[in-house]
């Protein structure tokens, strides 16, 4: 489990196709005190570490990504100096300063508009009909691994602001119009929904 806070931006330094998809991601993260097998959330999804190391000072990890994976995330746009937002996986009694995000992808969003507003950036995305259901105002989503909050909700689009500081401590940063993005809907609406089409 996550929070969607990210704590590191990490690095595709190496891009390697054999029967899953193999990345090693260079990290700020110390992985003498990350165990093989752990789990990281990469841009959202969660991965297991499968290598590990150091190199010139520099540590990095290996995740295999399946075919199932890169068929639910953007993971298979990854490209070799592509950054990446990276979150470890929640301890008992970390703080929960986002929401809960299992590092399950649900699909992927586009960007759609970008407008400035004051400091902020207001970001407006269009996901599939079956992911819009989901999305509520005020809700929270998980947007590359970023526990975000809904603004608003038209059809098949909806909006978040970006503050500076989210900017600055994330990829969000680099965001484009017309970018991909994993989108993770929030676990609660999954269960209210279902309990809605049960009666």
């Amino acid at each position: 489990m996550f929070t969607g806070i990210i704590t590191d931006i990490g690095t595709v330094t190496q891009i390697e196709q054999r029967g899953d998809m193999r990345a090693r991601i260079q990290t700020g993260y110390d992985m003498d005190y990350v165990d093989l097998g752990a789990s990281i959330a990469c841009d959202g999804v969660c991965l297991t570490v499968v290598a590990k190391g150091s190199e010139a000072g520099q540590d990095w990890f290996d995740v295999d990504i399946s075919a199932e994976t890169l068929s639910k995330t953007t993971a298979g746009d990854w490209e070799t100096g592509q950054r990446l937002n990276l979150e470890r996986a929640l301890r008992v009694g970390d703080e929960l300063g986002g929401h809960i995000v299992s590092g399950h992808v649900d699909g992927v969003a586009e960007v759609v508009g970008l407008e400035h507003e004051g400091d902020s950036l207001r970001l407006t995305f269009e996901v599939s009909p079956d992911l819009a259901r989901f999305i509520a105002p005020k809700g929270s989503v998980a947007l590359n691994g970023t526990s975000l909050t809904v603004n608003e909700v038209d059809g098949n689009r909806f909006g978040v602001n970006l503050i500076p500081h989210t900017r600055q401590v994330t990829t969000w940063g680099d965001v484009e119009e017309g970018d991909r993005v994993n989108v993770e809907i929030d676990t609660l609406a999954r269960y209210v929904a279902r309990l809605a089409e049960a009666g």
